[in-house]
């Protein structure tokens, strides 16, 4: 049960379908028009209508030859969608640029496409779409033609005023669109994490399932398999030819082994679920046996409890769970690793601890997000429980599925190593059963 790897779940780049690039850039040249009609109709003053109509047409006539040309549902390369976007942006500096620059409150439109950029593209892109409009606006601080105002009463603005919108727009654009990509971010790798957890559970109880043929196979075959043991062993005492008699003697004796096989598999379950019923020392040795021969010591300890040992059907969530949480103990383990389990009418407490570096302070609150750290190197893992990331989040979130309440600390001082505490109330690890399969 290894960690999971960011890169086995999540898409190296990131792709905007063309139809949204299109509906934002005909929105855009809509409430461009409409500014345009109403500053020179409604406000009636003095504006170059030609140049600013002439560039919202050819903004439609673009978006009109991309949806004749191209697909709108096909979703377009990061690089493409960004040219779109810079587009929009050398667009809309073109018309401040005919009305008013930076005087003009449309300016802080700049801040769109950018803001768009960091949700949906890449941050080398989303860097370039804000250098770019802070190009524009900083050419517009020094070059544009007068605001339309009344002709009677001009309106001038000063430097110091112009230089304070600039710096908002700057600002604006950075903040915003850092906010933005994080947050994207953060519920990108939530939405990822979430389908690795689905995808992990789906493969055990894939597994679970396959057990459960094997032993129906191996129950249909046992019938004619029972037949040919019998027939060989009937000819092999009237056959009088030595080698067609040794050749009887090993079609008995491979039927006879494989009818054993058949046995075993048989035995694993009647119901189709092995180990339907598994109390808590038994779940604890099928997670720990595959984690025995690495060089660590695992010591198991039960405590002794004045009620029976709980038991709960064999549930592939938590087999994984606390699988995978013994095996970064056993990473980041010196010599030993220990799992303390004890109950009570209550509770059914899981304590694993290893002797390990423990976890980083600045980590320790933020243990089960997913993507928390890379490993970079050895020295870098041993220090800091490095590996901590997709897969204690999936082991985290499916032992919560059931019941679970799982909590990550550190041993008390001079001890030290890391401490991972799972704890069911009884009543719900009693209960527990194999999840359904999840819907796909």
């Amino acid at each position: 049960m290894t960690d999971v790897a960011a890169s086995d779940f999540r898409l190296p780049r990131r792709y905007v379908r063309l139809d949204t690039i299109l509906r934002l850039r005909w929105l855009a040249a809509l409430g461009q028009l409409v500014a345009i009609f109403i500053v020179a109709q409604g406000l009636e003053f003095e504006l170059p209508i030609v140049p600013c109509v002439g560039i919202v047409a050819f903004s439609a006539m673009l978006n009109l030859g991309l949806q004749i040309a191209f697909n709108p549902m096909q979703r377009l390369e990061p690089v493409y969608a960004a040219a779109l976007l810079a587009l929009n942006i050398v667009e809309l500096a073109g018309l401040l640029y005919f009305t008013g620059g930076l005087q003009n409150p449309f300016s802080f439109l700049f801040l769109a496409p950018v803001l768009i950029s960091a949700t949906v593209l890449p941050i080398r892109l989303t860097i370039a779409l804000g250098c770019l409009a802070v190009a524009c606006a900083s050419a517009l601080f020094f070059f544009h033609l007068p605001l339309p105002w009344e002709a009677d009463d001009p309106l001038v603005l000063p430097p110091v005023y112009l230089l304070a919108v600039w710096l908002s727009i700057v600002l604006a654009i950075g903040v915003t669109s850092l906010y933005a990509f994080q947050v994207t971010e953060e519920a990108r790798k939530l939405s990822d994490a979430l389908a690795a957890t689905e995808l992990v559970l789906t493969r055990e109880q894939h597994l679970t399932q396959l057990d459960g043929l094997a032993a129906a196979a191996a129950h249909e075959l046992g019938t004619p398999l029972a037949t040919i043991f019998l027939i060989a062993r009937e000819l092999e005492k009237t056959v009088k030819d030595p080698q067609l008699a040794a050749d009887l003697k090993t079609l008995h004796e491979q039927a006879q082994r494989c009818r054993d096989i058949l046995s075993k598999i048989a035995q694993l379950s009647s119901s189709g679920a092995p180990f339907d019923n598994m109390k808590l020392s038994t779940l604890i040795e099928e997670a720990v046996a595959p984690h025995r021969d690495f060089g660590i010591n695992i010591k198991v300890r039960l405590a002794v409890a004045p009620t029976r040992e709980p038991a709960c059907a064999r549930n592939p969530a938590i087999l994984y769970g606390v699988g995978n949480i013994l095996e970064n103990a056993v990473d980041f383990a010196h010599q030993a690793v220990e799992v303390n389990a004890w109950w009570n009418a209550e509770t059914v407490e899981i304590v694993i601890s290893d002797d390990g570096p423990g976890i980083a302070p600045a980590l320790l609150k933020r243990i089960g997000e997913p993507y928390l750290s890379r490993r970079r190197g050895a020295d870098e893992v041993k220090s800091t429980h490095g590996g901590l990331g997709l897969g204690v989040f999936i082991a985290r979130t499916l032992l919560e599925r059931t019941g679970a309440k799982v909590s990550f600390s550190n041993r008390t001082f001079p001890d030290h190593g890391a401490v991972v505490q799972i704890v069911w109330p009884r009543d719900r690890f009693e209960a527990v059963e194999t999840e359904p399969e999840p819907a796909s």
